[in-house]
């Protein structure tokens, strides 16, 4: 193709970033990406369809070149001084009228400070929340963009393409000026948090307390997933239960360190809603518990001093499985309600 032809760049070739460019690319558009490791800027396009327009590169320079005007430019990197960095090194190279946009989990404070300070540049920047995970990236996640109006009307198509469809309908919408987009991801992720709190729960109850085996459990939430409880995280709930360990002739879900960590969104929920005195216990309790998580060692010897906490339900079986089932349905309302 000749230079400046192609409709979309994206910076930050990881998983996350080359996928999502993919997708772009196998709903006609023409895309380049920008990595300053060569490896991975070749990789994008060993990985690009027959019937794909992909360009890698490992020069910026190179990259901003190609790219239409007004161009349209996706960071996926690592929230902080690393999407800071590249914006110091994009805009010397961009025009009046380009876009920037952020779809990493940026704190939505460091969204506003950017868009202030590229809109006295001229520049648009849309802070955007990408949810579904690599494969979300790859096939449609749930996109979640917010800032410059114009912006968003100018990349609208593009997003709509890639984004998720259900009923036919694109899983992205315009959530508002300033750092919505951001906004609404973090609280997304907040939620998200509070869900595999409340299912994690569930598994101890079922499995410690009611003594259900893996293939006990992966029933029990195959038919949870065909009724009320319908969802992604259920879902995949589900099929955990059966994944084999590489390393041992185990399930992979026993072999799992009961030692969670986090990104922080689920703690700058918890911390705005705070700030706007609004109560969302279930999220706190979340971000509490994944916490507590971490200190495994303390847990462990807390644990020889007081002896396992885990102890045997003795009740019916189906009408404890039902009251669990019905616990965490409520629980899932109240995420959703806070």
């Amino acid at each position: 193709m000749s230079t400046s032809s192609y409709d979309f760049g994206l910076v930050g070739l990881g998983v996350m970033g080359r996928n999502f460019l993919l997708n772009v690319a196998d709903h006609g558009y023409p895309v380049a990406g920008y990595n300053r490791t060569p490896s991975k800027a070749t990789l994008v396009e060993k990985e690009s369809g027959e019937n794909t327009v992909v360009m890698g590169v490992s020069s910026i320079e190179t990259f901003v070149s190609v790219l239409k005007k007004p161009r349209t430019i996706m960071l996926l990197v690592p929230a902080g001084m690393a999407v800071d960095d590249l914006i110091e090194q994009l805009t010397p190279r961009l025009d009046k009228g380009d876009i920037i946009i952020d779809g990493g989990n940026s704190h939505f404070s460091d969204t506003l400070r950017r868009i202030e300070y590229l809109n006295k540049k001229g520049l648009h920047f849309l802070g955007m929340g990408v949810s579904g995970g690599e494969k979300g990236a790859r096939f449609g996640p749930s996109i979640m963009p917010g800032g410059d109006k114009e912006a968003w009307e100018a990349v609208k198509p593009i997003l709509e393409a890639a984004s998720a469809k259900v009923h036919g309908d694109p899983c992205v919408a315009y959530m508002g000026n300033g750092a919505a987009g951001h906004y609404v991801k973090m609280v997304h992720n907040g939620i998200e948090y509070a869900i595999m709190q409340l299912i994690s729960e569930a598994y101890q109850l079922l499995h410690e307390g009611l003594g259900l085996n893996n293939d006990e459990l992966h029933q029990v939430f195959k038919e949870w997933n065909e009724g009320g409880l319908q969802s992604f995280l259920v879902e995949i709930t589900r099929d955990i239960f059966l994944q084999e360990d590489e390393k041992t002739d185990n399930r992979l879900i026993d072999m799992i360190l009961d030692e969670a960590g986090s990104k922080g969104t689920g703690k700058w929920t918890s911390q705005s809603a705070m700030d706007l005195h609004y109560p969302v216990p279930t999220i706190d309790l979340a971000v509490s518990l994944r916490d507590l998580s971490g200190y495994k060692k303390e847990r462990a010897s807390i644990e020889k001093i007081y002896g396992p906490s885990e102890s045997k339900i003795e009740t019916d079986k189906d009408t404890f499985i039902s009251q669990v089932r019905d616990a965490l349905y409520m629980g899932m309302v109240n995420c959703y309600a806070q």
